[in-house]
């Protein structure tokens, strides 16, 4: 008999399934008996590559944070988070459905017979999802119910426990899972590793200002082999792209550095490079079933796109200069807007000059050019204000978008990265310059990612202060992962939120969103409905 297995309804169809009428015994011809099932290797290999698809990005959580504007309610509840409006009636990402699968998992998976080694390795692999799946949940929400096996009807109201306990267990399961996990598969490609429950850990630890622990999770990941992805040559399309209008090059291996890394920062997400040596965890993505809509969602309206991730003017100011490696020098907004309402724009596009090549990478700005992107080979950004699904900043989004899917016009199967090895240089210099203040080890860290994108390596005697490296340190993680989900929490570990979550203004200076901060919203608002569902067994969170 073939078994097939349905993950998104595993849990519920065969912990709920029973009923005492005979027709209503018999099995959906679509989903499988719990008695038929738990037998082999195969019924725990097809139950675990389900669960692989609870694995989610969190592309849509930088829009509740100040470098990106959601536009649309409707797509999450990111644009009333930044907006300062959610309530309890919306779900700002309370989502125990993974957790209770990989819970069932867990309970039933010692029923099958199969090689032990490989049963313990699946088993570390479905803890880390359900690590994964906790993560954002108590990060957004505090103290959460912490649930490690299937419920009884019984047992379901289960109160909230406190932050601590979750974060405790969190860290164990992490690294038990490392323990079991192999450094990397022969064939199996974007299987959970060691390195995966390692980086993860890293960033709970980091999460929660845990230097210490997150530096030495940290330096594990930097032993394991992992390098950043670089690109040594351009494609005929990609050399069409004319940059002299935007840098002053001072010869052309100036040129050629600067090309370079855009190209290699710009390729870490491209179906081209799919699993290149960055990549410690991406979301396989399989052709024909399981494509995606980032191009969608982050291109404007001229190419099919909706714009319903856009870049902020907060965003755009943080690229530093190529040049100098220092701040670059933004117009205020109202000589920004009297420069864009000229007909000559190059006053307007002074502004965007000699930028780190990430920001021509990442940003879709006026006359910003992409000739990859369209099948003609001559798309050119411009802003058409007002127009149905256009971006209501002034510019849109370049990363993560891919050029090949939209220029043939198919759809998008590239996977999704998850996390990566720039996130743990990131992770390793913020937590090692907390620990011990500016050494060699935070600055080769640094320098990695900045070489690798063009830039200028980091001036020892201007960053020479605890403090002033700090600062680079988080500028350095906005533009580096940017639209990659951390900086929703970022801002809130950092207790700067409230000092960043300010209005949103086009490049016309005209208001784009509205934005009200209460330091309530460093937690989000639990469900009303699930208050309701758990007879008040859980409690709000203060302010709501």
């Amino acid at each position: 008999m073939k078994r097939h297995i349905l993950y998104s309804l595993l849990a519920t169809t065969l912990l709920f399934g029973a009923c005492s009428k005979d027709f209503l015994d018999r099995t959906p011809a679509n989903k499988v008996a719990e008695e038929e099932f738990w037998h082999t290797e195969n019924d725990v290999k097809l139950a675990v590559n389900a669960i692989y698809g609870k694995l989610g990005d969190a592309m849509f959580d930088d829009g509740a944070s100040d470098l990106t504007h959601a536009k649309n309610p409707w797509e999450s509840a990111s644009t009333e988070i930044s907006a300062g409006s959610i309530g309890s009636d919306r779900d700002a990402g309370w989502n125990y459905i993974p957790i209770r699968t990989c819970n069932y998992f867990l309970d039933n998976v010692d029923k099958a017979v199969m090689d032990s080694e490989l049963k313990e390795r699946y088993k570390a692999e479905v803890r880390f999802i359900r690590a994964y799946t906790y993560i954002p949940i108590v990060q957004k929400f505090g103290n959460i119910p912490l649930v490690t096996k299937v419920l009884t009807r019984e047992e379901s109201n289960v109160p909230q426990a406190p932050k601590q306990e979750v974060l405790d267990f969190l860290y164990n399961e992490l690294e038990e899972a490392s323990k079991v996990l192999p450094i990397s598969y022969s064939s199996e490609k974007g299987r959970i590793t060691k390195g995966a429950a390692l980086a993860l850990k890293a960033r709970l630890y980091l999460m929660e200002n845990n230097w210490e622990q997150a530096a030495i999770s940290a330096k594990e990941v930097m032993g394991l082999g992992y390098s950043l992805f670089r690109v040594n040559t351009e494609d005929a399309r990609n050399q069409k792209d004319n940059y002299a209008k935007f840098v002053d090059f001072d010869n052309a291996a100036d040129e050629t550095n600067f090309r370079l890394g855009l190209r290699s920062y710009e390729g870490i997400f491209q179906y081209e490079n799919e699993g290149n040596s960055e990549v410690i965890l991406d979301r396989q993505q399989i052709r024909v079933t399981q494509s995606h809509l980032n191009n969608t969602l982050l291109l404007d309206a001229s190419v099919g796109g909706w714009s319903s991730l856009t870049p902020t003017q907060n965003l755009v100011n943080l690229y530093y200069n190529y040049k100098t490696g220092q701040p670059a020098q933004m117009a205020i907004n109202e000589v920004r807007a009297a420069n864009y309402a000229k007909s000559d724009k190059s006053d307007f596009i002074k502004e965007f000059k000699n930028r780190d090549p990430r920001f021509y990478a990442s940003i879709l700005f006026e006359s910003a050019p992409w000739n990859a992107l369209t099948s003609s080979g001559d798309y050119v950004f411009s802003w058409p204000k007002g127009s149905t699904n256009t971006s209501l900043t002034g510019y849109n989004f370049r990363k993560l978008v891919d050029p090949y899917s939209q220029r043939e016009d198919v759809d998008s199967y590239v996977n999704i990265i998850l996390i990566r090895y720039a996130e743990i240089l990131l992770t390793y210099a913020e937590a090692q310059n907390e620990l011990t203040g500016p050494d060699a080890s935070v600055f080769d860290a640094l320098d990695q990612l900045r070489v690798r994108a063009g830039m200028p390596k980091v001036d020892r005697a201007v960053y020479a202060s605890q403090d002033g490296l700090r600062e680079l340190i988080r500028n350095e993680r906005a533009v580096e992962l940017v639209l990659e989900g951390s900086r929703y929490y970022d801002i809130r570990r950092w207790k700067i939120a409230g000092a960043v979550m300010n209005n949103i203004y086009d490049i016309t200076n005209g208001l784009a969103q509205k934005r009200v901060w209460d330091p309530k919203l460093y937690l989000m608002p639990i469900p009303q409905s699930e208050i309701d569902l758990s007879y008040g067994v859980l409690k709000q969170n203060e302010g709501y």
